[in-house]
């Protein structure tokens, strides 16, 4: 976990040391720590997304959580799905192969510089909704 200050305001930035199925216990742990539990709105969830073409980023407030174990597991601790999503789309798995078995396998050689740009893209996009607020930044990075 680490800190920084944006525009002097204090923000927050963790990777979970969990498998992304428990990852709603380290997030837990993180909102109650900062005392926001109750604005989700101050909680950025950044993860991978099936239903996006590879390296295609976009902001959501809220919604589902189309199968991701990790926001689930997020949505059942938090007691809310009504957190920021910055979603990194990683595409549809190839043929019948199931999307848990595609989210594990390492990423291919090809698509290796594009998901580069795309983690690029989304930490701006955090910044962006820190700075700017959640409209602004959905509008600049969705309609890119």
């Amino acid at each position: 976990m680490g800190e920084a200050r944006v525009d002097g305001k204090l923000m927050a930035l963790a990777f979970p040391q969990t498998f992304v199925n428990l990852s709603g216990e380290s997030a837990a742990r993180l909102v109650r720590r900062y005392g926001v539990e109750g604005d989700m709105s101050r909680v950025v969830v950044v993860h991978d997304e099936l239903d996006l073409p590879p390296g295609r980023v976009k902001i959501k407030e809220g919604g589902g959580t189309a199968g991701h174990n990790g926001l689930e597991s997020i949505r059942a601790h938090l007691h809310s799905g009504a957190f920021i999503r910055v979603r990194i789309g990683i595409g549809k798995p190839p043929g019948r192969q199931q999307g848990a078995d595609y989210v594990l396998k390492p990423t291919r050689k090809s698509e290796r510089a594009e998901f580069d740009v795309a983690v690029v893209e989304a930490a701006e996009a955090v910044e962006l909704i820190f700075k700017e607020g959640l409209a602004t930044a959905m509008n600049r990075v969705n309609t890119a």
